[in-house]
């Protein structure tokens, strides 16, 4: 039993290194194709205004039919992003950034916001930001911009749309 011993232990420790290594890359390795199917499709830095998701026409996995997404897949090595959500009346909607590890930077929604605007910056260490902007740091330059309404009902889609055409995001300066 004691020659067992050795290798057990050996095994057991190289599974817990093998559990917490696959831990830890996993968000990035999830954001990472993730921001690449993104930015492939929509581009960098730029707002694209997706349709209402049918089961042939999905980029992420799982997405809810009752709601129509926004998308930024950002790049801030070049500079920071300003980011403009246009509030949709009668709807709920939501703002949510992500970084390069699926971490939520920054949320607000419509119960935040209260009818108005929301408009913030992302930036990473050293880089300026206009004055009396809200800055939100990221420790990385990539990540992802999330905008989402409930839609009501299909045929309010062409009234959302109205509202969500006039979200945005664009580098500063």
């Amino acid at each position: 039993m004691k020659r067992w011993l050795g290798p057990l232990l050996v095994l057991g420790v190289a599974a817990t290194i093998g559990w917490y290594a696959t831990l830890a890359a996993a968000p990035q390795v999830i954001m990472a194709r993730a921001w690449d199917r993104l930015a492939e499709q929509a581009g960098v830095n730029r707002m694209t205004h997706s349709p209402l998701v049918t089961a042939s026409r999905q980029t992420i996995v799982r997405p809810s039919p009752d709601l129509a997404y926004s998308v930024c897949a950002f790049d801030l090595s070049d500079a920071p992003l300003a980011i403009h959500a246009q509030p949709v009346p009668g709807h709920y909607w939501s703002l949510t950034v992500f970084d390069h590890q699926t971490n939520v930077a920054f949320v607000a929604s419509d119960r935040d916001s209260k009818g108005a605007p929301v408009d913030i910056v992302l930036a990473t260490a050293g880089q300026q930001v206009p004055v009396g902007v809200q800055r939100i740091d990221l420790h990385a330059d990539k990540g992802v911009a999330l905008i989402r309404v409930l839609v009501n009902s299909r045929e309010t889609f062409d009234s959302v749309r109205e509202y969500r055409n006039q979200s945005w995001c664009r580098p500063v300066g």
